[in-house]
């Protein structure tokens, strides 16, 4: 019985990953699959449980995290400033964003910056079960954030340095296209039905809306400033966008892409800064969202049936900008960069268990199962 289009690509896709492992354990004495692959420093985990996946930006690394035990298992060496990241939809691959560009925030002098170093730009592949980086894409230049479409068969990449968002084929490796979509676009999350995809552009406050066929701008989206990030409920019927300039999270209606409400996230006595939303993160049973609050050091936590502000859960670690959820949706697991650790709190009570030092600067958390 023939492969429809959508499972022949996902299958194409999964060939080329595990012929680029072969090929980088085979023929070492290629360059490019020399700076590719890089062994753990470790074995791979074996205990029981779930994992943290955790980009190390500064210090060129994926760091996989046991939660329950609260220890570092594995420093995977992955190539230049990793930042966003998406476990594939087995499992058992973990894709990267990385970036020659020189690391420069708010208010730097570009011009005293190091020169970039395009060849670094690309997506990563890591093989979880080897702990080494099988193959790296195209990517666009200076990527950030990225998702994957529903088929597993494209990734749609944001390049914050060319106001783009491009379109990695997985089948032939290359860029297929390239959207204009605005100035510093990050944020990147396709719809649940993966018909269109969202991409946040942080220096014209909004949300930037692209069919996934003809890769067309179908809709702009006025957000709060600096738009961070996009989730979905579980249904795809709800939209939520993180404002962290506007302490806020915009509400928008996916089908028309119309804003229907603000969630403004109060400054609580806890906090040493008014909050900053940037991550955010739907609980695995779909009621409530988890919103990373930056320099407020805190998570805002919003019921997603009511679209409300419930309450923050303060303290839980130096401005927490990537977040997940446990399966069980018990804990949420906070990215530190300043502090270079990562978070255990446990929602029930509003307390933080763990700090798990890993050094450098985390900044994208993803949950997966231990292999």
């Amino acid at each position: 019985m023939p492969l429809s289009p959508d499972r022949y690509r996902s299958a194409v896709w999964c060939a080329c990953v595990l012929a680029g492992a072969l090929v980088t354990a085979c023929n070492r004495s290629s360059t490019q699959e020399q700076q590719a692959a890089a062994p753990a420093t470790s074995t791979a985990p074996s205990s029981p449980g779930h994992r943290l996946y955790v980009s190390d930006e500064t210090g060129a690394s994926i760091v996989v995290i046991d939660p329950q035990k609260g220890e570092v298992l594995q420093r995977i060496a992955v190539g230049k400033r990793p930042r966003g990241i998406r476990l594939s939809r087995d499992g058992g691959r973990l894709l990267v964003a990385l970036s020659g560009s020189p690391i420069a925030g708010p208010g730097v002098d570009e011009s005293k910056l190091p020169p970039a170093d395009r060849a670094a730009d690309g997506i990563g592949v890591v093989d979880l079960a080897s702990g080494t980086v099988a193959r790296k894409y195209q990517s666009g230049q200076d990527p950030e954030a990225f998702d994957v479409s529903k088929d597993g068969a494209l990734v749609f990449v944001s390049n914050e340095e060319t106001a783009e968002m491009s379109v990695l084929d997985l089948e032939s490796g290359t860029v297929t296209h390239r959207v204009n979509v605005g100035e510093e676009p990050e944020g990147v999350t396709v719809r649940p039905d993966g018909r269109v995809v969202y991409v946040t552009c942080e220096a014209t406050n909004e949300v930037v809306a692209v069919d996934t066929s003809s890769f067309r701008i179908v809709a702009r989206i006025e957000s709060g400033p600096r738009p961070r990030s996009i989730e979905f409920d579980k249904e795809g019927t709800v939209g939520f966008i993180a404002s962290e300039n506007g302490a806020a999270v915009t509400v928008f209606d996916p089908a028309t892409h119309t804003v229907t409400s603000t969630i403004q996230i109060p400054r609580t006595e806890g906090t040493p800064m008014p909050p900053r939303p940037m991550g955010l993160a739907l609980s695995p049973d779909g009621r409530q969202m988890f919103v990373s609050l930056g320099r407020a050091k805190s998570v805002a936590v919003i019921d997603v049936a009511s679209r409300a502000f419930v309450r923050s859960i303060e303290d839980v670690g130096t401005r927490p900008w990537g977040i997940g959820v446990s399966p069980d949706g018990s804990k949420v697991y906070t990215a530190n960069g300043p502090s270079g650790d990562v978070s255990v709190v446990d929602v029930a009570s509003g307390k933080t268990e763990k700090r798990i030092a890993v050094g450098g600067s985390p900044w994208g958390i993803a949950v997966g199962t231990a292999r």
